[in-house]
């Protein structure tokens, strides 16, 4: 999920905000450790297996793909100029930073002092907006579900392909969650799974966070209750979401030493 990015923002504050995000990110871990155990999180560890990472990967590539393509539409209608391979590589490397370094952003901050802050920012602010829309369909209460998916189909179809890309890249978000979710033997419904893979999204966009860590678990806890699961259940996958995520970006090793063109 993304993150909010404040590139504009003065070094001091942009440093107030990192360690905010820290130190929250961290106390919504401790209060569930000591809530649940550590149990959960080892559990998480272990389920992230050869099959899940590998699903991570393959979907991972293709979300990247998506959201490398999408950075260089913007790019060209605002005017600039940003090849495919360029913004594939780079892309992967600056999701490797985000998902390992304090703050989440790192990786776009360095997308933007390469490529640009303008095409960065409104190529990361369609996106969160798109995925909020349709994870805002998604968590729409009975058949409204429905209605509200086939409203955000049509706006995005008629958004053009940016819309398009960003639709695709929350869906192999999703998809990485359910093989997680999958890994560590969940027995709910594929649709309730979906709705909660949604909240556990939504949750992962909070900007206190850690590389993504902290609400996320949380959110889960929740939202695997609200289904009728349990919450050491949730804050299980929710771990094992974050460890092959982060895993799904390793491509990006490859490519960190690697000059732009």
């Amino acid at each position: 999920m993304s993150q909010v990015l404040d590139v504009r923002a003065p070094a001091a504050t942009r440093s107030l905000q990192t360690t905010l995000q820290f130190t929250a990110g961290a106390m919504v871990l401790a209060v569930l450790a000591l809530r649940f155990g550590i149990s959960p999180f080892l559990d998480g560890l272990r389920a992230a297996g050869p099959w899940s990472v590998g699903v991570a990967l393959v979907v991972t590539a293709g979300t990247t793909y998506c959201c490398a393509l999408r950075w260089t539409l913007v790019t060209q209608r605002l005017g600039g100029e940003l090849s495919l391979r360029t913004a594939y590589a780079t892309y992967y490397r600056s999701q490797l930073l985000n998902v390992t370094l304090p703050g989440g952003v790192v990786g776009d901050v360095y997308r933007g002092v390469r490529h640009g802050w303008k095409a960065v920012i409104w190529e990361r602010g369609i996106g969160q907006v798109t995925q909020l829309g349709l994870i805002g369909a998604l968590l729409l209460p009975g058949d409204w579900r429905w209605v509200g998916l086939a409203a955000v189909v049509v706006l995005v179809a008629a958004g053009g392909p940016i819309t398009v890309l960003s639709a695709l890249s929350t869906t192999g978000h999703l998809l990485v969650f359910l093989a997680a979710a999958a890994a560590v033997g969940v027995h709910l419904s594929p649709t309730s799974l979906v709705v909660v893979g949604a909240l556990v999204l939504l949750g992962a966009s909070i900007p206190l966070n850690f590389a993504g860590w902290g609400p996320r678990e949380g959110m889960a806890a929740w939202a695997f209750t609200a289904f009728g699961s349990t919450a050491e259940t949730g804050l299980t996958v929710a771990v094992a979401y974050g460890v092959i995520s982060t895993l799904a970006t390793l491509p990006g090793l490859a490519l960190l030493g690697r000059r732009d063109d």
